[in-house]
């Protein structure tokens, strides 16, 4: 089965993002910074795959991609928190920037299905 049929491939991926995100966080230095940043970040990266899976129940095509395009929002918000904590050097730049190529490989999968869900070519 290849990704294109399987339909929980992202779900999946964001599942495992999120658990490597946890674990991120929770090596965060213990300062003020860190702290608000790491709850920031905690909220806007795993609920990129809450939406998805949220959209799974949706009444209407409309809501279907209303939460995609929010899961975007979140995977985009991600990456901006992530981009603050290695450019302040708080954190080691090699496991950040792993996270920030992940949340942008999966940013792009969200879009190009929004965009597949509005008629529009990739």
């Amino acid at each position: 089965m290849t990704k294109l049929q399987d339909k929980n491939y992202l779900k999946r991926r964001c599942y495992r993002f999120s658990l490597s995100l946890i674990a991120f966080i929770d090596q965060l230095p213990n300062e003020r910074s860190c702290w608000i940043i790491g709850d920031q970040l905690l909220r806007a990266g795993t609920s990129i795959g809450a939406n998805l899976v949220e959209a799974t129940a949706s009444s209407s095509k409309r809501e279907f991609k209303k939460f995609h395009e929010i899961a975007l929002k979140s995977a985009n918000e991600t990456k901006y928190w992530l981009g603050l904590l290695r450019d302040s050097k708080k954190v080691d730049r090699k496991k950040t920037n792993n996270l920030l190529k992940e949340v942008n490989e999966i940013a792009n999968m969200i879009a190009a299905g929004i965009l597949k869900m509005k008629g529009k070519k990739q």
